[in-house]
């Protein structure tokens, strides 16, 4: 069946075609064009009636939503957050663990399994994203202290080749034997990234050479600019920014960030190096009050308030309830960012980090047709993954 969206703002890396199209066939778009097209009788016609028209969202960070963490270990918890964050525009993503015991995370990469084979009212699910367990415990947040350590050769191994959905490992570089570990984790094909790390800059320099290309949640459990022994040093924030080639997520939620780190990021990444990501835990989408971070049985107790998780003494944010709308609305309103280049960091520059780049992440001719409709605050209007309409809002 084919299908066009017209009379939309179409969002395209560099301009915005208003008005324009995009035309699809199956689940790959054919083509996308300004003005309005001729129709064939065998097409389907959806107007957008001038709405904005973007790719689909990627959000290659994220453990939970609508009350499930994909830590619970089971299918049902993996579908339930495909099928929640699809309301909020993301269309594909990369499902995240926290630190665990190895039996644990065994049985989420199982269930990761097993839900991608049934997962058709969701958001695409792209590859599982391990965040630990190889992280500085001074930088740990809302990690578990009891499951975090230093990397082992027979463990990583083990888990590498255990399943072949993990598409990304994020750890902190300057522990004892964290440069082999990454070495390793590059040889395998998967995404290396530093997270949770007290590293300096001549450290992160040195993961940097061996691949750790990525910095995680940046600014977030990362060392900045610090003293030893009297002397100054720059910290894995400063590395991020002067290592031009390394890329940064930041968690756009605008408040682990205020505006201006916000626009400072942005100032000196620039919108190609930078991918928006929801960090998101089991309380997206849901109202405010307690929750568990992780293993809903295991996990970490904490408060959702304020638009924001935090420790249930309120001493430190315990996560983010943030959607891919909301990253988008903040970067545009509060960051004063063009809609065009907030969009590439939603969705081109993840697709580039990733490796997808060459089926997603910006909408032209032969791409998956991954589409999000939305008005100009941002409010979902549609979302198709593969050409198939997951999400249609009835407002």
């Amino acid at each position: 069946m084919k299908k066009i969206l017209v009379n939309g703002k179409i969002i395209l890396p560099e301009r915005i075609l208003d008005p324009g199209y995009v035309y699809i066939e199956g689940n790959i778009i054919l083509e996308v064009g300004e003005g309005v097209p001729s129709i064939g009788a065998d097409t389907e016609r959806i107007d957008v009636d001038g709405k904005y028209v973007s790719p689909g969202f990627i959000d290659i960070h994220v453990h939970g939503g609508g009350g499930a963490d994909f830590m619970d270990g089971t299918v049902d918890a993996f579908l339930t957050v495909a099928e929640t964050h699809v309301k909020y525009g993301t269309t594909a993503l990369y499902p995240t663990t926290l630190t665990s015991e190895v039996s644990l995370l065994f049985e989420t990469l199982d269930a990761y399994a097993e839900a991608a084979k049934c997962n058709n009212k969701g958001a695409q699910l792209m590859g599982m994203h391990l965040e630990g367990p190889y992280f500085a415990m001074s930088q740990r947040g809302a990690q578990d202290p009891k499951y975090i350590r230093n990397p082992d050769p027979d463990e990583y191994v083990r888990v590498l080749d255990y399943s072949p959905v993990i598409a990304r490992w994020s750890a902190a570089p300057e522990l004892p034997g964290a440069l082999d570990f990454g070495r390793y984790v590059r040889s395998k094909g998967k995404v290396l990234a530093l997270a949770h790390t007290d590293a300096i800059y001549e450290e992160v320099w040195e993961g940097f050479k061996v691949g750790y290309n990525l910095a995680t949640h940046f600014y977030s459990a990362m060392s900045g600019v610090t003293r030893r022994n009297a002397y100054r040093y720059a910290g894995a924030v400063e590395a991020g920014y002067l290592i031009d080639e390394m890329d940064v997520e930041i968690i756009a939620d605008g408040i682990h960030l205020p505006m201006p780190l916000l626009r400072l990021i942005y100032k000196i990444k620039g919108a190609d190096r930078i991918a928006l990501i929801t960090d998101a835990m089991r309380g997206a989408g849901m109202t405010e009050g307690e929750s568990v971070l992780g293993n809903i049985n295991t996990g970490l107790r904490v408060v959702i308030e304020d638009g924001v998780a935090k420790l249930l003494d309120r001493s430190a944010f315990a996560g983010s309830v943030a959607t891919a709308d909301r990253l988008v609305r903040t970067m545009l309103k509060t960051g004063d960012i063009p809609l065009h280049k907030v969009i590439t960091m939603m969705t081109k520059t993840p697709a580039r980090i990733m490796g997808i780049d060459h089926k997603k992440g910006v909408l032209e001719k032969g791409k998956d047709a991954d589409i999000v409709v939305f008005d100009a605050d941002i409010n979902i209007g549609m979302t198709m993954v593969l050409g198939d309409i997951k999400y249609a809002s009835t407002c």
